[in-house]
């Protein structure tokens, strides 16, 4: 799994011009998935993401998580981040899961996070044309690859 975590304001997701989720302050996530990712690296992401100390504390130090924070996570799957751009100028996806495996990943993803995550968790729409908007806290962005944990 690839993820890439973005310190929000606020952020939200519309799908055909609905708006389909959205949160406050916290992290917009958006999420790649491969063939290769198991529930260990679904474990170890939700930990990751949720006590990653990247919110300001009082003295505008990056020390405080997501719980610190009370903060939302707005998760949005995005297959392009498993994208190679080793060759050529178009980037090849063939690390990236089919959808039909992506969408269980996903899913098994949501669910074992709202087992270690009580504040609010938004998604978007898997497979569906998102538009995504966002005010960047900092900007603070930080990419974690479950496959490099080390």
């Amino acid at each position: 799994m690839r993820a890439v975590l973005q310190r929000v304001l606020e952020a939200n997701v519309v799908v055909n011009n609905t708006k389909v989720g959205e949160i406050g302050n916290g992290l917009l996530v958006l999420l790649g998935i491969e063939d290769a990712d198991t529930m260990e690296d679904i474990i170890w992401l939700s930990q990751k993401m949720i006590n990653m100390r990247i919110f300001n504390d009082t003295n505008g130090v990056m020390n405080n998580s997501l719980i610190d924070q009370n903060g939302s996570l707005l998760i949005v799957s995005q297959f392009t981040l498993m994208g190679s751009t080793k060759k050529g100028n178009r980037p090849s996806y063939i690390k990236a899961s089919k959808p039909e495996k992506a969408n269980a990943t996903y899913e098994l993803f949501l669910t074992h996070l709202q087992t270690v995550f009580t504040n609010k968790i938004a998604t978007g729409v898997f497979g569906a044309d998102m538009k995504v908007s966002l005010i960047n806290d900092g900007p603070v962005t930080i990419i974690i690859d479950t496959k490099n944990k080390e």
